[in-house]
């Protein structure tokens, strides 16, 4: 199957050269030889010329604020709304929010502040290309939440920090606030980036330590699998 990922954002610029793009991060997550892989730099102004042109279709995450007005993201809301129930689609992160936000839900930047480190979430209801019901714990890093789920969505997952943390659309649609594409080791580095400006010393180092716990990053990966193979 041909997997269109809609690229929406990149990693900061002093780590890029360790851990690659957001893409290259579902490549490995997913598997290299899995899919015929089809990048869309849709932050750039790429977009498919078609829903058909890929199979299925994956919206990462990225530094914007979905409500930001900037040009690309009215059309990647068009083109999201064009393809749900065509294609299966997933989004993760800034992805999580862009399509909920173009299917009728709403996003804020919470006052509740950084959603950060390994995140601990409850399943609430399950999906037959899920494995149970058993919590996950991804990596997360966000400030912005979806706080209105579009009229229809069921939420799939959550904690009490975010509680609305994965939605199912029907139709094919699903998406995720957190990053199973993130190893730990990535994860770190991203918030050393941050530390002291974006984040106090103690966020970061709480957010540093969690990684000493599991996660499953590998379990969440094979769930949006069995999602795009149907």
């Amino acid at each position: 199957m041909k997997l269109g990922i809609l690229e929406t954002g990149a990693p900061p610029e002093e780590i890029r050269g360790r851990y690659g793009s957001y893409p290259s991060m579902f490549r490995r997550l997913l598997g290299e030889d899995a899919y015929d892989y089809a990048v869309f730099d849709v932050a750039a102004g790429e977009l498919p010329q078609g829903v058909e042109a890929c199979g299925a279709w994956l919206v990462t995450g990225s530094s914007a604020g979905v409500y930001d007005s900037l040009p690309w993201i009215a059309p990647l809301e068009d083109f999201l709304r064009a393809a749900k129930g065509r294609a299966p689609l997933i989004g993760v992160c800034f992805g999580h929010q862009v399509m909920a936000q173009a299917f009728g839900g709403k996003v804020i930047k919470s006052p509740k502040g950084w959603g950060l480190g390994l995140q601990r979430y409850r399943v609430h209801e399950t999906r037959g290309w899920m494995d149970g019901a058993e919590p996950i714990a991804v990596p997360g890093s966000h400030q912005d939440q979806v706080v209105e789920a579009p009229e229809g969505a069921s939420v799939l997952a959550g904690n009490d920090f975010c509680t609305l943390g994965m939605l199912d659309y029907g139709q094919r649609a699903i998406s995720i606030q957190l990053h199973p594409e993130f190893e730990p080791d990535y994860a770190k580095a991203l918030i050393e980036t941050r530390r002291g400006t974006r984040l106090t010393q103690e966020e970061a180092d709480k957010a540093v330590m969690s990684y000493e716990q599991p996660d499953d990053r590998v379990r969440v990966g094979g769930w949006l699998a069995r999602f795009i193979e149907g």
